[in-house]
């Protein structure tokens, strides 16, 4: 896959996300797409940080959608290559420090099919 073909999916994620559009988000990822994050592992211990399909991507998500209105990533980088896309971004909460974050969007067949969040 190209790099601007990985972009486009990473700016079409970014878009959905500040959006708060679920499904348009949900649409970027496949069926059994696993993701990883310490606030997930934090909020619900219970998963050790991973969660596994869409339903289990969407209630993470709409719940941090409803928890935190204002939840918002500004993009400061992309890399892409063969099969992902490397993205740095402020993550923006009022109320809250910014937080530096990287996220690792590994695609297949047009789908993300892995992501993976590093707080820095």
């Amino acid at each position: 896959m190209t790099s601007e073909k990985l972009q486009s999916i990473a700016f079409k994620w970014f878009e959905a996300f500040n959006n708060h559009n679920l499904e348009q988000l949900l649409s970027l990822y496949d069926d059994d797409a696993e993701h990883f994050s310490p606030k997930l592992k934090i909020r619900k211990p219970e998963t050790n940080g991973l969660v596994i399909g869409k339903q289990a991507l969407r209630d993470w998500w709409q719940e941090a959608f409803d928890r935190l209105p204002s939840l918002h990533y500004k993009v400061t980088s992309l890399t892409a290559n063969a099969d992902r896309v490397f993205m740095e971004y402020i993550r923006t909460v009022d109320g809250e420090e910014d937080m530096l974050v990287a996220e690792v969007l590994v695609v297949k067949e047009n789908k993300i099919v892995a992501s993976r969040v590093y707080h820095g």
